[in-house]
C-alpha cells in the first residue's frame, strides 16, 4: 500500500498533467474496489450517495468522516472527501473537519458555502470567503500536500447569479483554494466561461451538467477534473427500482439477465 504522501503526492499530479481526469463517487468498500479493479486513478466520496445507502434526507459529519475511511481503506487510490460545511458555519470548526478527512486517510477534500439551511441556503460572501481561509490553514497545517477544493454552491440552490459564482471562485483562489468548484454548471459555453475566469484546477460534476458531454470536450474546455458526485449510486437505485416494479407488478424477473458477472465481481474483492 502507498503512503499517504505519496496517495497526496499522486493526487497532486493528476491536476498538474495536461487533459482531463475522471475522479468517480463510490459509497462503500464494494464500489471502491470495483472501480480501483476498472483503472480509475483516484476516488471520491459522495455525501448523497451515503446518505441513499444509508436511508436518510441527510448525513452527519462523523458520519461524513466514517464513511470516508470506509473508502480510503479499501484500495490503494487517493481518496477526495465530500466534507459538505465542515459541519459547521463557525470557519475555525468548520476547517476541523479538513484535519479529521485526512486522519481517516483522505488526501483531498472540499468546503463548500452552502448552509444546509434550505431557508438561508448561501453564506454571505465575506463569511463564505473566510470559511475557506480556515481550511486553506488548516490543510497547509498537514504532513502532506491535502488538496482542498472549494465550492459555490449558488446555482444548486436556485441562485442563478453566475457573476457571483464567478466572484466567490475567484475569491476562493484568492484565499489559497487547490481547486475550484462550482456545481450546477451546465452547458459547455458556461462552463468555458467559469473556467476561464479562474487559474488554479476546476472540477465539473455530471450529475448536473449536459450529459452528453464528452471528456475529450470537457478537457477542451479547460476543465480539470471530472466528478459525477452521487449520479451514479442514483442510477444504482433506479436498478435497483426497475427490478422490484418488475417483480411487484408483472411477476416476472428478466432483469437478473443484467446482473454484474460474479467473476469480474469476486476479481475485484480479493
Amino acid at each position: 500500500m502507498r503512503t499517504q504522501m505519496q496517495k497526496a503526492e499522486a493526487f497532486r499530479a493528476l491536476h498538474a498533467r495536461p487533459g482531463a481526469f475522471i475522479i468517480p463517487n463510490p459509497w462503500e468498500a464494494g464500489t471502491a474496489k470495483l472501480l480501483a479493479a476498472m483503472g480509475f486513478e483516484a476516488l471520491a466520496t459522495t455525501s448523497l450517495g451515503l446518505a441513499n445507502m444509508l436511508g436518510t434526507s441527510t448525513v452527519s459529519l462523523d458520519a461524513i468522516i466514517d464513511n470516508c475511511r470506509v473508502i480510503a481503506e479499501a484500495t490503494d487510490l487517493p481518496v477526495n472527501a465530500d466534507l459538505e460545511n465542515g459541519g459547521a458555519d463557525d470557519p475555525k470548526t468548520a476547517a476541523k473537519a479538513i484535519a479529521r478527512a485526512a486522519e481517516a486517510g483522505a488526501v483531498g477534500g472540499s468546503i463548500e458555502d452552502s448552509t444546509g439551511d434550505r431557508n438561508k441556503p448561501i453564506y454571505e460572501f465575506s463569511l463564505a470567503v473566510e470559511r475557506v481561509q480556515a481550511a486553506v490553514d488548516a490543510a497547509r497545517a498537514l504532513p502532506f500536500p491535502f488538496t482542498l477544493t472549494a465550492r459555490a454552491e449558488n446555482l444548486l440552490w436556485g441562485r442563478n447569479d453566475l457573476d457571483d459564482t464567478i466572484k466567490r471562485l475567484q475569491a476562493f483562489e484568492a484565499a489559497g483554494a487547490d481547486v475550484l468548484y462550482s456545481p450546477g454548471v451546465h452547458d459547455i459555453g458556461t462552463i468555458r466561461t467559469v473556467v476561464s475566469s479562474v487559474t488554479k484546477p476546476f472540477n465539473l460534476v455530471m450529475g448536473f451538467a449536459d450529459p452528453t458531454l464528452t471528456v475529450d470536450q470537457l478537457s477542451a474546455a479547460g476543465v480539470k477534473r471530472i466528478s459525477v458526485g452521487g449520479a451514479m449510486a442514483r442510477h444504482a437505485l433506479a436498478a435497483f427500482l426497475k427490478s422490484a416494479h418488475e417483480m411487484k407488478e408483472q411477476g416476472a424477473f428478466t432483469f437478473v439477465r443484467d446482473m454484474a458477472p460474479v467473476k469480474e465481481v469476486r476479481a475485484a474483492f480479493k
